[in-house]
């Protein structure tokens, strides 16, 4: 179905998978694994304050409510598409695409999650591989970043496989206590060189106003 709302149409397919603009219908979809638990076992993955913390029903709650708020602010100096990840037509995570003055710096990030039931497939990386598509061809990007606490071995050796360089080191805090996060940067000329040829954009020629994109980013 079309939706009036132009980031809910984008679609990008890989021959695993499909990001389908996260509707309330997949976000529904959804809630059973956000119910069941995707971040409730050491090492902790998510950053404070994160709503996979909190306990049932008021996870899935605030994970809903900060949905619909993202929607809802979207700017050409912040704006973030959501993407339910959809494995033969069923929803089994979720992957988003974050720009902060992109119109000026042509730079995003990224962040997403994956059913338990559903990791140590290569979904993850697939899932990455298919919204960098849509940041580089799509849209323009010019650099992607990524962090993810040192001990997150899963999302850093995706990091580092898609070609990302280390890009120094930070803190931040998850379920309370202080822990260290590795920064990652993806620039537009070495994702040039690994490019995928089985992604397909779909919608997003529609969504560039929404984004307040018109043209290819200003030089900083």
């Amino acid at each position: 179905m079309a939706h009036t709302y132009p980031p809910l149409n984008v679609e990008i397919r890989t021959p695993r998978l499909t990001l389908a603009g996260a509707t309330d219908e997949l976000l529904e979809r959804l809630v059973p694994h956000v119910r069941a638990g995707i971040a409730d076992t050491p090492p902790y993955p998510l950053d404070d304050p994160s709503c996979f913390y909190a306990d049932s029903p008021e996870r899935e709650w605030r994970w809903q409510r900060s949905i619909w708020a993202g929607r809802s602010r979207v700017t050409p100096e912040a704006w973030r598409l959501y993407f339910a990840v959809l494995v033969d037509g069923e929803p089994v995570g979720m992957q988003d695409l974050i720009g902060r003055d992109f119109h000026r710096f042509g730079t995003v990030s990224s962040f997403s999650w994956l059913a338990t039931a559903h990791r140590g497939r290569g979904l993850g990386k697939d899932m990455r591989a298919a919204v960098l598509h849509l940041a580089f061809a799509g849209l323009g990007a010019r650099e992607a970043g990524s962090d993810a606490f040192v001990d997150n071995n899963a999302s850093n050796h995706i990091s580092r496989s898609l070609g990302y360089e280390p890009n120094g080191t930070d803190w931040d805090t998850r379920r309370g206590e202080p822990a260290r996060i590795q920064q990652w940067r993806l620039t537009r000329d070495t994702w040039e060189r690994t490019r995928r040829d089985d992604i397909h954009l779909t919608g997003v020629e529609a969504c560039l106003p929404v984004l307040g994109i018109g043209q290819e980013p200003t030089a900083p």
